[in-house]
């Protein structure tokens, strides 16, 4: 396995492939992700500052698959900018023959695989965090598996979890939901939990301080030693 760190202004992302190749689709598939956006946003400077959903059909998948996802969500397109772009990424390698393609957008995951990929979770100074990981299965789908926090990394949040972890079959949905629910949920009140799964969502998973809770489909959970060196913008260690 390859493992490729990349890259392209605000995008920090680590690349996992079997060949060369396959990080070279991967690349060009973030580069040509970013550059629809940066084009889009060019005419339209709103959808990049906004924090409302944004109804918005243009055409342009990464451009749709944001506008949908903050729809779903109820939160701004550019809290699904780095799951969209890391779809973008894997889709790529698909479409260039690979079996497996893993892209890392800063916590963000886009994941293609035929094997099991574990993938460790750290949430800050909770008692949790660098101490278990996700094994995700097989499977021939792109999944999404993405990740906000109020209290580890720069993104803008609402919210007072450590870590809010949200699988999906799209990389976008999982990107906005993982936002909405880390600006929403305390542990008196976690309905926002289900309003995510009645839209599409797979699973979720909430730390925060010395408390955690699940919903959905998880994968099985392991105990792990996140490796600080693998993580990518501060939240993730593959």
């Amino acid at each position: 396995m390859i493992r490729h760190r990349f890259r392209m202004r605000e995008t920090i992302a680590t690349i996992l492939a079997d060949t060369r190749r396959d990080i070279r689709a991967a690349r060009e598939g973030i580069i040509r992700a970013r550059q629809e956006l940066e084009h889009y946003i060019a005419g339209d400077t709103f959808f990049l500052t906004t924090f409302e959903p944004y109804p918005v059909t243009t055409g342009t998948p990464v451009i749709d698959r944001m506008a949908a996802a903050s729809c779903a969500a109820g939160v701004g397109p550019m809290a699904a900018v780095a799951g969209t772009i890391a779809w973008a990424g894997v889709e790529a390698m698909r479409d260039a023959g690979a079996a497996f393609g893993v892209v890392d957008n800063g916590g963000d995951i886009a994941l293609l695989s035929d094997r099991d990929v574990t993938i460790g979770l750290h949430a800050g100074i909770s008692r949790f965090s660098d101490r278990y990981a996700f094994v995700v299965g097989p499977s021939p789908e792109i999944t999404g598996i993405c990740t906000s926090s109020a209290t580890v990394g720069p993104s803008i949040s609402l919210g007072v979890a450590d870590a809010v972890t949200v699988f999906a079959r799209s990389p976008a949905l999982a990107d906005a939901w993982a936002t909405a629910v880390c600006n929403r949920v305390r542990r008196e009140d976690t309905s926002v939990l289900d309003e995510a799964l009645h839209s599409g969502v797979d699973g979720i998973c909430v730390i925060s301080g010395d408390w955690s809770c699940s919903r959905g489909d998880l994968p099985p959970v392991t105990r792990a030693r996140v490796r600080h060196d693998l993580i990518t913008g501060g939240l993730f260690g593959i």
